[in-house]
């Protein structure tokens, strides 16, 4: 969001006769419509699958996740935020070479990916983990064949990007829930997953702009390397993580308390719907504008005010009607991880306040600072919340969680404060909460008044009275920024 088109234009970003900042307000309308549909799509796929599949069978799924599905990310090395931020004449020879090191990296990783199968089965104890794992293998491949919707994300021609990012939710939904009904159990994720991502890459090959061509280069090598490699060590230290938090609940608590990591991890994934949409709508446009300190400070702040408006009154919800949800929407079977999705949804709150700081870096070629702040908060979440895990059970994993949530928005302030000059980061983050806390505590008032036994009429109602109030306090405590937003959006492009 800025006050000029003039950066933008030299990277053939056709605005349509519309300043940046009038552009990507409508990419943030855009984004918004898709997002909210095609976020839907995963808490229903989330919800629906939690009452259709036994904690066992999400047991076995969260295992596959936290081990094959977090292994694969190793081959996010950025290659696709490089292309974004870029500036070669050629942008079809740029994208071929992008797509080459995307396409050789996807294979490397499923390599390694379907060489770790078996050993995950034999750690695990459990030999059935095998055939799923390696059917879930190939979404690698699918996954670069994706590639060509990076050439609409950095024209930022948001319709026709967000048009193919449907397809694979949809479709990936309507398998998994379809199969699961037939009683296929844990095979219903895995096939749902794997049939999403190749319908997303079938069409995002027949509507690419280039033709998918092998063009590999050793300078461009060595430039997205360079740019890449904190953020593969960044990525190996997250596999770390979830694998030791699933790991050590294998052990503990078996698949039943993998199953509740799960469905925690699931339901609460719904609030970075809004780093998506934010994303996608403004790295082009700060990539652009990467040598303007000033325009780059407002952006963060007002697209970071605008994505707490969604992510926090929802993480906080999700705190606040964890038991209602369980006991009237995915069954008692959920029970023991109340807690554990209480503080999953603070946690996913917290994780919001200046989620996007790391964009403004990138744009810049610069991730080192990734590189810390995600090693240091997976450290700690480790070194607290595996011992608490033995202790007080699923909770205790919990609390590690949050407490490396607060360490990460700290090591994120001081990066934020060191990049923006009289930014403070508390008073950004307070701000954060205004909004949501009236309702919040309307919403306990109202709950400690009808009791622990409340119908499920009861929890409905308080459910709309909270989302009321969430929409007072942001109109309150942000309606300005709200107009500035609708103001925008009513200057259509030519």
């Amino acid at each position: 969001m800025t006050s000029t088109s003039e950066p933008v234009q030299a990277r053939g970003v056709d605005t349509r006769g519309l300043t940046l900042r009038q552009f990507a307000a409508h990419g943030v309308i855009v984004n918004s419509a898709f997002d909210v549909f095609i976020g839907g799509l995963g808490l229903i796929r989330g919800i629906a699958l939690a009452a259709l599949l036994s904690p066992h069978d999400y047991g076995v799924w969260g295992i596959l996740v936290a081990t094959l599905g977090v292994l694969a990310r190793l081959k996010l090395i950025g290659i696709n935020d490089k292309y974004v931020q870029q500036e070669e004449t050629d942008q079809e020879l740029a994208f071929q070479k992008a797509f080459t090191l995307e396409m050789a990296m996807s294979l490397a990783a499923m390599i390694v990916v379907a060489a770790a199968v078996p050993l995950v089965a034999l750690v695990y104890g459990h030999w059935y983990l095998l055939a799923p794992g390696l059917v879930l293998v190939t979404m690698l491949f699918a996954d670069a064949l994706q590639s060509p919707m990076w050439i609409y994300y950095r024209r930022m021609e948001f319709v026709r990007q967000r048009w193919q990012t449907v397809v694979e939710p949809t479709v990936g939904l309507l398998v998994a829930v379809v199969l699961a009904v037939l009683g296929f159990g844990y095979w219903a994720l895995a096939i749902g997953v794997v049939a999403g991502a190749f319908s997303g890459a079938l069409i995002a090959v027949l509507m690419s702009p280039y033709p998918l061509r092998w063009r590999y280069d050793r300078g461009a090598l060595k430039i997205y390397g360079s740019f890449g490699w904190p953020i593969l060590v960044a990525t190996g230290s997250s596999i770390v993580l979830a694998n030791g938090a699933v790991l050590a609940t294998n052990i503990h608590l078996g698949l039943n308390g993998v199953g509740a990591l799960a469905v925690c991890a699931n339901i609460t994934a719904f609030t970075t719907r809004v780093d998506d949409l934010v994303a996608s709508t403004i790295f082009p446009a700060i990539c652009a504008i990467q040598d303007r300190l000033d325009l780059l400070r407002e952006s963060f702040i007002k697209t970071n005010r605008l994505a707490l408006l969604w992510a926090m009154p929802f993480g906080i919800g999700v705190a606040l009607f964890a038991p209602d949800l369980i006991r009237f929407v995915i069954g008692d079977k959920w029970t023991a991880a109340t807690t554990l999705l209480e503080i999953t949804g603070v946690v996913a709150a917290l994780n919001h306040i200046g989620f996007n700081w790391d964009d403004y870096y990138r744009a810049r070629g610069t991730t080192k600072p990734v590189l810390v702040a995600t090693v240091i908060p997976a450290l700690i979440s480790l070194i607290v919340g595996i011992p608490l895990l033995f202790v007080i059970g699923l909770p205790g994993i919990g609390i590690g969680l949050a407490v490396g949530a607060l360490a990460n928005v700290a090591v994120r302030a001081v990066y934020v404060q060191r990049l923006f000059d009289e930014f403070v980061f508390v008073a950004h983050a307070l701000r954060a909460l205004l909004p949501t806390m009236p309702a919040a505590v309307i919403v306990l008032a109202i709950s400690t008044a009808l009791g622990a036994h409340k119908t499920a009429l009861e929890a409905a109602g308080m459910l709309v009275v909270y989302g009321l109030a969430v929409l007072a306090g942001s109109w309150l405590f942000e309606g300005e920024l709200l107009r500035e937003l609708i103001a925008y959006a009513r200057r259509r492009p030519t």
